[in-house]
């Protein structure tokens, strides 16, 4: 095949949520199935709008949220160097704007954005290809972008996660997200590490306020828990929270699971309630 950005895209949605097969050898009539399975429309559309431009016919989007074609010849002209099924799907070679629309088709079925400001920021994408996944971390460090892979406990699974402000503007930049949701998260994902240093008020009655917005009560172990990656903000926290007779303490820095560095101010109820 010989791929442009209509049919790198095409490439892209079916090596994620699509299909390509053919019914069973031993029916009498063949049918030829090529489609896309996704809850959100403007996929859905974007995958048609594609496929017409690309092979001249329209696939049809059903209610149960399905954009799907039944053609002999265009299974031929897609199966003939490529499988897509789960385990066996393979990343073409592709120039660097070909990449960013097959790139980004992937990543709007298969990735998803995590948002915990002063904790865990990322773009994250899960495969059971291990061939294929590390592919697409090649790929990604092609566009400068750096990514971790780590395989699933217990599971034939392996994680790919983008993070850092810088890496994620380049995701943003250079591949994006078509679905809204998704880009609306990235969006504050990004926007989010804007606000670094802290403004922490000086009167009891609104530091006691600032805790309950910022931080987060366990039950579990009866304290209050603020989380930053800036162990300043934690620092200048604690020195104050003592000048109004409220112990607490800092730790870390600690590591989420993505790799990611934070620190952690603790204040156990009974210093609140003193």
């Amino acid at each position: 095949m010989i791929f442009n950005n209509n049919l790198a895209a095409i490439h892209g949605y079916l090596c994620s949520d699509g299909y390509v097969i053919r019914n069973p050898i031993t029916q009498k009539k063949k049918y030829y199935h090529i489609g896309l399975r996704n809850t959100n429309d403007v996929l859905l559309r974007d995958f048609q709008v594609k496929f017409e431009k690309e092979f001249g016919i329209l696939p049809i989007i059903t209610d149960e949220g399905r954009c799907k074609i039944q053609n002999k010849g265009i299974y031929k002209i897609l199966t003939k160097e490529y499988s897509y099924y789960s385990y066996e799907w393979k990343l073409p070679k592709l120039s660097n704007k070909h990449l960013r629309y097959w790139l980004r088709a992937f990543f709007d079925c298969e990735g998803w954005v995590e948002n915990q400001p002063a904790k865990s920021r990322l773009v994250g994408a899960e495969s059971c290809n291990e061939s294929g996944i590390r592919c697409i971390q090649e790929a990604l460090k092609k566009l400068g972008i750096s990514s971790t892979l780590s395989k699933r406990t217990g599971r034939t699974m392996w994680r790919l996660v983008i993070c850092g402000r810088e890496n994620m503007r380049r995701f943003q930049k250079y591949i994006g997200f078509l679905h809204p949701e998704k880009a609306d998260k990235l969006e504050e994902a990004i926007n989010s590490y804007k606000d670094f240093t802290w403004s922490i008020p000086l009167d009891k009655p609104s530091l006691l306020q600032f805790l309950q917005e910022k931080g987060r009560f366990r039950l579990s172990r009866k304290e209050w828990r603020l989380l930053s990656i800036k162990r300043e903000n934690l620092e200048i926290l604690n020195k104050d929270l003592n000048m109004h007779g409220i112990a607490s303490r800092v730790y870390g820095p600690w590591k989420n699971s993505h790799g990611s560095l934070y620190y952690c101010l603790i204040i156990k109820q009974e210093g609140m309630n003193g």
